[in-house]
């Protein structure tokens, strides 16, 4: 057992899968859940026109969780949003939805962030950069997070 600095007891396990090395925490009644398993998506960097994900640059809108990534996210205006669009990233069950939004920061539709506050789910529009540093934070806590890009292209 490892004790966290606030007393609460976690389970843990260590162990590779596919080369990787995994590392497993218990949940807490405060929802942070450790690491998530294998982390296989690390986001390097972000901006207004691209995002370096692992060793690959990607040029087009894309959704990023610890596990997963989704390419070709539909999405080229964040003004433009509808609540719909949010269904990708909310089917990978986040607490916290990142919104990068390009190289300025914009904000969707009210429509769109009541769809995430309706959920219980924070949702935060920021630039692409910003949204890239917020996410990897966030991501090495363990935290559910998942962050949604858009590039206009």
């Amino acid at each position: 057992l490892l004790r966290s600095g606030l007393g609460d007891l976690f389970d843990f396990g260590l162990g590779l899968r596919g080369g990787l090395l995994e590392l497993t925490l218990g949940q807490r009644a405060d929802g942070f859940v450790g690491l998530h398993g294998v982390r296989e998506h690390f986001l390097r960097g972000a901006d207004g026109n691209s995002a370096l994900v692992n060793e690959r640059r990607l040029t087009g809108s894309f959704i990023i969780a610890p596990d997963h990534l989704v390419e070709d996210w539909h999405v080229r205006d964040v003004r433009a949003m509808t609540p719909a669009d949010l269904d990708a990233l909310l089917a990978l069950q986040p607490a916290l939805v990142v919104l990068g939004t390009g190289a300025q920061q914009q904000f969707p539709p009210a429509a769109v962030m009541a769809a995430c506050l309706q959920r219980g789910i924070g949702l935060e529009a920021m630039t692409n950069a910003a949204a890239a540093r917020t996410y990897s934070v966030l991501a090495g806590e363990g935290r559910r997070v998942v962050a949604g890009f858009v590039f206009a292209g």
